[in-house]
């Protein structure tokens, strides 16, 4: 038997049709993140609206955010990187560190390397196992090969290599040494939206990186990825894919394992849409769009937009193209590298997680928002108030309880059937054994009426049918309880 998937206990989340073979009345549907308030504003001298996002990620019991802080200062053309710190995700401060002066004050929260010297790098938390401590949140930035100045401003064209850091606490960085040879020949590469983590899918380091896909004004910014086993060697850059979907330009990637499957990667991409002018020149004077080194950002407008790909792939799916992110009303987000997020998407409480998003670029009034999701909660499959179906390709698993994550309105429901490959109900796992599931619940298991074990049928290529009637599917999983329990 051809194209069944092997689950074995992994969550499956329905950002894709990995395990879709049939829809019937139910439908896919992208779920917007809701706001969860501001993280932090402009409040010090050293930061400007040419302010921007870069990571954020979980580290010893506290949140670690980091932005570029850029002023409009002749000088600033790269900026400095900057650290808030959170032990909630929802109130944030941005410590006094004493490693950069600015602006007269010596207690900025500007992050340096072992001499005191400013960095504009970007940080990720290194999670494979045997990392010494003192390395284990790294950093890395690109410097072209000719050794020309790369700024904000200026890419210098020609080749260009990574230059890899770590650090023991997130804010004084020392570079790795021996240094990994990480070169890139791609056109416009590493300028920004460079995303590095390990695989424990691929057992790999995986980096995500920009390129220029196409002659100069007629291509488009795009995403190119490489993978290491060690961090030092390298494989051959490969442009990724983005299946039979119209091209756009993605200026961020932002790749990420997601934690609750993290053989699925979810990349909440910031979508240029160079030219296309929203704001009039009223507007433009109203908000205080501010003008750096000879750049007008009027000119464009961006969104945030769902990337998935999965371990070992180089091709996004593109499953929707509407937007994840919208700019949302006022002019202030309606221009040029606004609404970009963060790379990294946390849980926070209870049934939730969190990701983070720069607005109003260039203006005074630019501030880093938080925004929420329901855990796994990125898409569904969703039936209407008529009802719908879905039924899955041929599958096998492992464990012995069927449990979704779900919800339904007080008029609707969910049922689940287990098939045959080919299409015929399993004594006792039938739609008419399995009672109604109503309710709202992020892990609930699948109980027929003789029983909720499927252990006897692990193993064996079968279909599931759910009949699902004013109700989202966000995600199933086949537990193993005994082992959950050991």
């Amino acid at each position: 038997m051809t194209d069944v998937r092997d689950l074995g206990t992994r969550r499956e989340l329905f950002v894709d049709t990995f395990l879709i073979d049939r829809l019937n009345g139910a439908y896919l549907r992208l779920h917007e993140p809701v706001p969860g308030g501001v993280a932090i504003a402009l409040d010090q001298p050293w930061e400007g609206p040419a302010n921007g996002p870069v990571s954020v990620f979980r580290h010893e019991g506290r949140y670690l955010l980091y932005y570029r802080a850029m002023t409009l200062e002749p000088e600033d053309e790269s900026g400095v990187l900057c650290v808030a710190i959170s032990e909630d995700g929802i109130t944030w401060n941005k410590p006094a560190l004493g490693l950069v002066a600015r602006a007269g004050r010596h207690d900025t929260n500007i992050v340096a390397d072992a001499t005191g010297n400013p960095l504009m790098v970007v940080p990720w938390l290194d999670t494979r196992p045997g990392v010494p401590t003192n390395e284990r949140i790294k950093a890395i930035a690109s410097e072209p090969l000719s050794g020309e100045k790369h700024t904000a401003f200026a890419d210098p064209a020609g080749p260009k290599r990574l230059v890899f850091w770590a650090s023991a606490d997130g804010f004084r960085f020392h570079k790795v040494d021996p240094q990994p040879e990480m070169v890139s020949h791609l056109r416009n590469c590493f300028d920004g939206g460079n995303t590095l983590f390990w695989s424990e899918a691929e057992q790999a380091y995986v980096l995500y990186y920009r390129w220029y896909d196409g002659e100069w004004g007629q291509g488009y910014r795009s995403v190119a990825r490489t993978t290491s086993k060690d961090l030092l060697h390298w494989s051959q850059s490969i442009p990724m894919g983005y299946g039979d979907t119209p091209r756009e330009q993605f200026y961020t990637n932002n790749t990420t394992p997601y934690f609750r499957a993290p053989h699925i990667y979810v990349a909440p991409a910031a979508r240029f849409m160079e030219g296309r002018r929203v704001v009039t020149d009223a507007q433009v004077e109203a908000i205080g769009l501010q003008r750096a080194h000879g750049h007008f950002y009027g000119n464009d407008c961006s969104d945030g937009a769902l990337l998935t790909s999965r371990a070992g792939s180089t091709t996004y799916d593109r499953t929707f193209m509407e937007a994840l992110i919208r700019p949302g009303p006022g002019a202030s987000n309606w221009v040029s590298r606004t609404n970009y997020p963060f790379t990294g998407i946390l849980p926070c409480g209870a049934g939730q997680m969190m990701l983070f998003v720069a607005r109003h670029y260039m203006q005074p009034s630019w501030h880093v928002e938080r925004l929420l999701l329901r855990l796994d909660g990125f898409a569904s499959v969703t039936g209407p108030w008529a009802g719908g179906e879905m039924l899955t390709k041929p599958i096998t698993f492992g464990g012995d309880v069927l449990t979704l994550n779900y919800r339904t309105s007080a008029a609707g429901s969910v049922r689940v059937e287990l098939q045959t490959p080919e299409g015929l109900p399993l004594p006792g796992y039938t739609l008419g054994d399995c009672p109604e599931i109503i309710g709202d619940e992020i892990e609930r298991s699948v109980a027929w009426r003789r029983t909720a074990d499927v252990s006897a049928l692990a193993g064996h290529p079968v279909r599931l049918r759910f009949v699902l009637k004013d109700t989202d599917l966000f995600a199933l999983r086949f537990n193993d309880t005994q082992e959950d329990s050991r």
